[in-house]
């Protein structure tokens, strides 16, 4: 290999400032390199794994898919998986097979595409005399010179690359993370109000309404996450309104946490408080014959068990839940928006009671991508517990 390479650009190219800088930043990388080769940085990497961060991290370079595209064909004409940047990599395909190769890109764009690859720092020209792109070999085949595109730059800035590949992706998380907030939030609050209208509940439902069409507006796959940040808080500000203005709204029996009947029953003496089920076992692998008696043993089921199967459920209580008048409040709001009407809602509190009834609205929550009718599963649900046939446990077992 020449002892020096080529520096400066065949015929009319430019030699500037930045490029002459960055090439001199890369041969002081390459000699502390080969003085501390026991340090952290070896200056190689798997130039696989090198353009899926660059492509990952190509905002932060400026840099389009396009010109990504011209960068990986570059790295084809290089034999080996891993770039080893302690050393010049330098790469000479002909004009007519980069392009074959950057699949039939034309000429002048391949052209425009290098230069903003230069302009990065993630590679250099090494020119000939006469500007061809050629390697010369000696009688064993290795080569002695070769005139073309330095990839060396592109190996050494390997961990840069990385960290900005890595930072790229918690950036997305958390902007997806907020999209998908933003989503619910416009959900819940547009089926809440959508709920109080038709059920005629007082409350400034039409200015509900008004707000919720300024903040709705579409949001572009390129919203940045400080536009999603303010569309989020202004949603869950609204939407602590509307929640709060659907519970006043709600009346004394719906917002009610004692059974029916007495003898379903909430018992609220324990820390972890539990409640019977239509007075049935629901140890039983099936339900008491119709007409049977049913057995006093009541299967006590935990609140944290019922929260650990159906979880979805809290992100719908404002103070969270810590208790089954928690549970039953909470399950109330959810029922509207599940479009569960009051009549079928109350029928199931009068056949199972407010408890397991706030139960059976958690687990339609949690499976609400699956039931295509959660009125219609409801009642199906209320007529079995008028029959002495329904038990709530298997629900809670197949969400565990």
């Amino acid at each position: 290999m020449m002892e020096r390479l080529a520096t400066t650009p065949f015929g009319g190219g430019r030699m500037t400032a930045r490029v002459f800088a960055m090439q001199k930043q890369v041969a002081q990388a390459q000699a502390k390199l080969a003085a501390d080769a026991g340090g952290n940085d070896t200056g190689t990497a798997d130039k696989w794994q090198l353009i899926r961060a660059l492509t990952e991290a190509r905002a932060a370079y400026g840099l389009s898919d396009r010109t990504i595209a011209v960068l990986e064909a570059l790295l084809t004409f290089h034999p080996d998986k891993v770039l080893d940047g302690r050393a010049p990599i330098i790469v000479f395909p002909s004009n007519a097979e980069l392009s074959v190769r950057s699949r039939g890109m034309a000429p002048a764009t391949l052209r425009r595409h290098l230069a903003q690859l230069m302009d990065a720092g993630l590679l250099f020209r090494r020119d000939s005399p006469n500007g061809k792109r050629y390697c010369r070999r000696d009688e064993r085949g290795v080569v002695e010179e070769a005139f073309g595109f330095d990839l060396a730059p592109l190996a050494l800035m390997a961990s840069a690359i990385h960290e900005k590949a890595e930072a790229a992706r918690a950036e997305a998380r958390r902007q997806q993370a907020l999209r998908a907030e933003v989503t619910l939030h416009l959900r819940d609050v547009a089926k809440i109000v959508e709920a109080a209208i038709s059920e005629g509940r007082s409350g400034p439902w039409a200015d509900h309404q008004l707000s919720l069409a300024g903040l709705s507006g579409r949001l572009g796959r390129s919203a940045s996450a400080e536009v999603l940040e303010t569309r989020r808080v202004g949603l869950l500000a609204l939407r602590r309104k509307v929640e709060d203005d659907y519970l006043k709204s709600l009346s004394d029996e719906e917002m009610s946490a004692n059974d029916v009947q007495n003898e379903r029953h909430i018992q609220n003496s324990n820390a972890e408080p539990t409640f019977e089920l239509n007075g049935h076992d629901t140890n039983q692998a099936e339900p008491p014959a119709e007409g049977a008696a049913p057995e006093r043993k009541a299967l006590a089921i935990s609140l944290k068990r019922v929260l650990a199967a159906c979880p979805e459920i809290r992100s719908y209580a404002k103070d969270g839940i810590g208790t089954w008048a928690e549970l039953v409040k909470t399950a109330a709001l959810v029922r509207s928006m599940l479009g569960i009407s009051p009549d079928a809602y109350q029928k199931a509190r009068a056949a199972m009671g407010d408890g397991t009834a706030a139960v059976v609205i958690a687990a339609i929550l949690e499976r609400s991508d699956q039931i295509r009718s959660p009125g219609g599963y409801l009642r199906e649900l209320t007529r079995k517990a008028e029959a002495g046939k329904f038990s709530v446990l298997p629900m809670i077992k197949a969400l565990e």
